[in-house]
């Protein structure tokens, strides 16, 4: 009794039983056995031997290649896998942490324990040094802070970008070593 899911199947592009449009296809059985090139009618007649249905595994195949399964199962372990490979999926996000050229020593400790927490939890972290008004001119300064903090957190992490400018602010990026 093969499954009448064309309907799934076309939305997904797979085609199944009469929805294939080959005359021949390259039959393989349940047990992974060739039977041979056969006509399409001959295909879905050994499908129903085995109350199984037919679907259209490589379809860019000559002649497409059909494998006698069940739909249903084969679309239940799809939608497994992809579930498990997007639980495996490591989520990076970039946190951002600011300062100022002439930060104290005890905030850049703060800081520096605030990026040591991102980077235990595989975040990459952006540094970024803001300038207001006048301070523009303590150029050396902010990059003087950039690589402080760059060397409090060499032994979890690597600057992944260097200090550079862009407008009114100075950053790089910190990720997991």
């Amino acid at each position: 009794m093969p499954h009448e899911e064309e309907s799934i199947a076309s939305r997904d592009q797979i085609n199944i039983n009469r929805k294939i449009r080959a005359k021949e296809v390259r039959v393989i059985d349940p047990e992974g056995n060739q039977l041979g090139i056969l006509p399409l009618h001959q295909a879905l007649a050994s499908a129903s031997e085995f109350n199984l249905d037919l679907v259209e595994i490589s379809p860019n195949a000559s002649p497409p290649v059909c494998k006698i399964m069940d739909f249903g199962r084969f679309k239940y372990e799809e939608t497994k896998k992809k579930q498990e490979a997007k639980k495996k999926q490591a989520v990076v996000q970039l946190k951002e942490i600011k300062v100022r050229p002439k930060t104290g020593e005890n905030d850049l400790q703060t800081k520096v324990g605030h990026i040591l927490k991102f980077i235990a939890k595989k975040n990459k972290v952006k540094v970024t040094c803001v300038f207001r008004g006048r301070e523009i001119t303590l150029s050396a300064l902010g990059k003087d802070v950039l690589t402080q903090i760059a060397t409090a957190t060499t032994d979890v992490a690597v600057v992944e970008q260097a200090p550079k400018f862009e407008g009114r602010s100075m950053f790089m990026i910190l990720a997991p070593k």
